[in-house]
């Protein structure tokens, strides 16, 4: 129990006095993150919009699929994009893997699912609600799909977040190809799972603090965005 205490008296001493190693590893994990919540996003809006709008053969198989892809492991995302990067695979000769990159990427694959399907529900919601409106206007699906962007914008944003909480959860991908390198690759969760299996508290702590942090302020703000479009809906 001792040993306990002291550790979170050390993790405490190395947030507040913005520890080094510490600010570094937040920061890196930050931004990769948040780069690959922006990938996942470039693609993950305008495919969900599509699936929700469009009517082409095969759309149910790829709402399906999309559906599925949500639940993808890590692991298995980490060993596919592992073989393909490596040396011997077909992307190895852009020297990607035990790169931020890769773990950008392999964040991507993960999240992408999760904003392409809510992103699809958003907009088929919208396209349901005001369709009629739309058509009178001229619009046709493909025309009203940056009208129905912004006004589900606040879905949207919610649909972001819950992309950004899963990135900056992820560990079994990012250890995989990230390989965990000091000062290159290192983020939160990789660093928490070392420093626990090295009996090194004091850090996993700290980090296991930021993160709860992060976490709780993912939903806070998706909890203030929805009652803020509840209350313009009631207004």
């Amino acid at each position: 129990m001792e040993d306990i205490v002291a550790g979170f008296v050390q993790a405490f001493d190395l947030l507040t006095g913005l520890d080094p190693a510490l600010v570094e590893i937040v920061t890196r994990s930050m931004i990769v993150s948040l780069s690959a919540v922006a990938l996942a996003a470039a693609v993950g809006l305008p495919l969900g919009a599509a699936l929700a709008l469009a009517r082409f053969p095969g759309r149910r198989a790829c709402l399906v699929l999309v559906n599925a892809a949500m639940g993808l492991p890590p692991v298995v995302v980490g060993l596919a994009l592992y073989l393909l990067l490596s040396r011997s695979g077909p992307f190895g000769v852009f020297g990607l893997l035990f790169t931020p990159e890769a773990m950008i990427i392999a964040q991507a694959i993960l999240v992408a699912p999760i904003i392409t399907a809510l992103t699809r529900q958003a907009v088929h919601d919208m396209w349901r609600e005001y369709h009629e409106h739309l058509r009178s206007l001229g619009a046709t699906p493909l025309r009203a799909v940056p009208t129905l962007l912004w006004d589900g914008r606040v879905s949207l944003f919610t649909a972001l977040l819950a992309g950004f909480g899963r990135a900056t959860a992820e560990v079994g991908a990012v250890m995989i190809v990230g390989g965990n390198i000091d000062h290159v690759t290192r983020v939160m969760t990789t660093t928490i799972a070392l420093e626990t299996s090295r009996g090194d508290l004091a850090l996993a702590l700290a980090l296991g603090i930021v993160l709860l942090v992060v976490a709780l302020a993912v939903n806070v703000a998706a909890f203030l965005a929805q009652e803020r479009a509840a209350g313009s809906q009631g207004a």
